[in-house]
């Protein structure tokens, strides 16, 4: 398929065919395309569930209160933020650009890449008990917008948990789109109780689940009506 067909030919299914045959390594596949999905920074805050096991499975569609995409789906695909990483991530990105200057002298311009993730990051994503980083982003946005210079209004933890959840989202939709093209229907959901998954992952507080997609050949029970989208007009506007 091409690309429009693939985006045409891609729905929310919601019952699968349990009993068709199923490659496991699709899914795999299509998640490590995911990995090259946009995101912010580089930063990569992100992580994919690739849930094979019937035992786990089981217990992820319980939280997912046996709606019937994940109870009759071959493979379930949990979408995860990893705020707490981003340090980790931060450090990566810089080791990986400072390889890239190695030998060469170091421009202004590098040197601006370089503080991006020596400072910007740590400016962006830090948050401690008192506040105190929260209120200096606070302190720094207002005095940009007082001089009306723009500035990126990314202040406060759910202001982060905003952009991180974006990024996770793009990376869920080139799975879903890589699936299509794989000939396997897919069905993203937000209906689940995200306390049981992240217990059943093993993830720590700061985790937040951004999606759970069922994976499987889908029936034509399984899409409930005809795909309608509101007029482009009233959505697409060139300016």
């Amino acid at each position: 398929m091409n690309f429009d067909q693939i985006l045409k030919a891609r729905r929310s299914v919601r019952v699968y065919d349990e009993n068709a045959g199923f490659d496991s390594q699709i899914v795999t596949k299509s998640l490590e395309r995911s990995v090259l999905s946009a995101n912010s920074s580089n930063m990569q805050l992100w992580e994919f569930y690739q849930i094979s096991s019937e035992e786990k499975k089981k217990k992820i569609v319980r939280a997912c209160m046996h709606q019937s995409a994940a109870r009759t789906a071959s493979e379930l695909v949990v979408f995860v933020t990893r705020h707490d990483k981003w340090k980790k991530r931060a450090a990566w990105n810089l080791a990986n650009m400072e390889k890239q200057f190695v030998g060469k002298e170091i421009t202004s311009k590098d040197k601006r890449a370089l503080n991006y993730y020596k400072k910007l990051m740590p400016l962006f994503y830090t948050n401690d008990f008192l506040g105190i980083a929260t209120l200096i982003r606070f302190l720094i946005v207002s005095y940009h917008t007082i001089i009306g210079k723009p500035i990126i209004h990314l202040i406060t933890h759910a202001d982060q948990r905003v952009s991180l959840h974006k990024t996770c989202a793009l990376a869920a939709q080139t799975f879903m789109l890589s699936m299509k093209s794989e000939n396997y229907d897919t069905c993203p959901m937000e209906g689940f109780d995200e306390r049981i998954i992240k217990r059943i992952l093993n993830l720590p507080a700061s985790a937040e689940v951004c999606m759970v997609i069922a994976c499987g050949i889908g029936k034509s029970e399984g899409i409930y009506g005809p795909r309608t989208r509101v007029p482009n007009d009233e959505v697409i506007f060139k300016v």
